[in-house]
């Protein structure tokens, strides 16, 4: 029985390994925190997995509990102190008609997301993952309607930041 229990997690966590990646991608700004928080979460995912009961899409329950260890482990690092910049160790292709325009934006979007609050991050991260408002509030814990006014906040919120 624990075998198989440890087998399906396996297999789950394998298949869905990119979420993980993700959340981490938007709670830290260097690889070894990358790393130290991948680790963290599908220690959690671990720990909480007897206890998903299959209620919501296993994606949906990984998001909560990897979006609730990032913030929870985000906001404890606060107190201590900042990690080097991710950008430092950004892959870039080499290549004569290498065009990083996209990247770039992608860097200035990071980094207003980045000012954020925890919850705000968590929003934009799942609206950007292209999840219905509905999927996001099971995932958030709060109703469609707050989860559609929030997203409203934070859109002109990240505008403010990006145009000021």
């Amino acid at each position: 029985m624990k075998n198989e229990l440890e087998q399906n997690f396996v297999e789950l966590l394998e298949q869905h390994q990119n979420i993980i990646h993700k959340v981490c991608r938007l709670y830290t700004n260097n690889y070894d925190a990358h790393n130290d928080l991948f680790q963290e979460i599908t220690i959690q995912l671990w720990k909480a997995y007897p206890k998903f009961r299959g209620d919501s899409k296993f994606s949906t329950w990984m998001y909560r509990v990897g979006l609730n260890t990032a913030i929870t482990l985000y906001r404890k690092s606060k107190r201590t102190i900042n990690t080097q910049d991710y950008d430092g160790v950004a892959f870039k292709m080499k290549s004569e008609d290498y065009d990083d325009t996209e990247e770039e934006q992608l860097k200035v979007l990071y980094k207003a997301v980045h000012q954020l609050n925890d919850i705000e991050k968590a929003l934009v991260f799942l609206y950007l993952e292209d999840k219905d408002y509905r999927e996001i509030s099971e995932t958030m814990g709060i109703s469609e309607v707050n989860a559609r006014v929030k997203m409203n906040r934070i859109k002109n919120k990240l505008r403010t930041i990006l145009n000021p």
